[in-house]
């Protein structure tokens, strides 16, 4: 298998070449891994493969699988003007540079998986959302839903696309974990607001190997099928919400296109997330961090902290996918 990754020395894209590689290594299954860069001097491990986005313009190799992650932390800083268009930049030009050598491909990959985030759902408190619940209109759910709908273009091309919509990622290494350990330790982290709101979140061990499912699944049902008969996407004025779609594309073909919320079976409230690290961490967590400090602190952006969404993996679980971690207590123990 050949694959081509945006965004591979992140956070998730790391932890998927090793966990791929580890697993087909074991299987005695040949695996190829290209990280997109930008930097052609970026360090990274020697069983991967490089390639500017200046040399995949030119490029005519082959790819079985384009993981395409690429893009700026949503959470990392306010949301100015100027910091909206660096999110939004960083998202749309890696995929519109796919785009591009997938449409002048003359071997076109057997699948495109896009990232998203559950942000796409819009704030909706406590109702359960699962891959074929609508959306409110925020700025979360514009940046998604601009994000995705460039990469279902892929299936013009009769390129199949999984979306794959990510919620908060547990692991010491990165994300939200990684951020409120250090004020954890120190025995000052506390809940959010009133802590009620929801938290959908997945374990990073979890979230890469629903990857390597979906992948996997795809392959498998591709061989048995033919692809121009399975469903497809997706009308221009309207946003995405089901999980399969089944209009057809511009180009007159029929390809997949499907959606996977890539979150937990058993969302959490914010005070029940606070009091786990704590007990993990052996640390106390008697602060609380009021709604008014958090939109002094982070403006509009504090709405990823205050808002609450109960996103559900209902297609995953209809497919089959078994959860590592289906409770939050086995993601946390599991990282000692």
């Amino acid at each position: 298998m050949n694959i081509l990754i945006s965004g591979g020395s992140g956070f998730l894209g790391s932890a998927f070449s090793r966990e791929l590689t580890a697993r087909y290594r074991a299987q005695n299954k040949n695996v190829t891994i290209t990280w997109l860069t930008r930097d052609a001097s970026q360090a990274h491990p020697d069983d991967i493969n490089m390639m500017t986005y200046d040399e995949l313009a030119t490029s005519d190799m082959s790819f079985d699988i384009i993981l395409n992650l690429a893009g700026a932390g949503i959470a990392d800083s306010r949301w100015s003007d100027e910091r909206k268009e660096e999110l939004m930049a960083s998202r749309i030009k890696p995929t519109q540079s796919i785009l591009d050598f997938i449409a002048r491909a003359s071997t076109k990959p057997n699948l495109l998986v896009s990232g998203s985030a559950i942000g796409w759902y819009g704030t909706q408190g406590d109702k359960p959302l699962t891959e074929n619940s609508d959306y409110k209109t925020d700025f979360a759910h514009t940046l998604c839903d601009e994000w995705e709908r460039l990469a279902l273009k892929a299936t013009d091309y009769d390129v199949p696309v999984a979306i794959v919509r990510t919620g908060v990622v547990i692991h010491p290494e990165g994300g939200m974990v990684a951020k409120l350990l250090l004020p954890f330790k120190f025995g000052v982290g506390g809940q959010l607001g009133d802590g009620q709101q929801m938290m959908s979140w997945i374990s990073r061990e979890d979230w890469v190997s629903a990857v390597i499912f979906i992948i996997e699944q795809h392959l498998k049902s591709a061989s048995k099928t033919d692809i121009n008969h399975i469903n497809s996407l997706t009308q221009d004025n309207t946003s995405i919400s089901e999980n399969t779609f089944e209009t057809e594309n511009s180009a007159g073909n029929d390809t997949t296109a499907v959606v996977y919320n890539l979150t937990a079976p058993n969302p959490v409230t914010n005070h029940t997330f606070t009091k786990a690290l704590g007990s993990w961490l052996q640390r106390p967590t008697f602060f609380t961090l009021p709604e008014f400090m958090l939109k002094l602190m982070f403006g509009e952006m504090s709405t990823l902290l205050i808002d609450g969404q109960k996103v559900l993996p209902q297609a995953l679980l209809d497919a089959g996918y078994s959860f590592k971690h289906s409770t939050l207590q086995q993601a946390l123990e599991d990282q000692k």
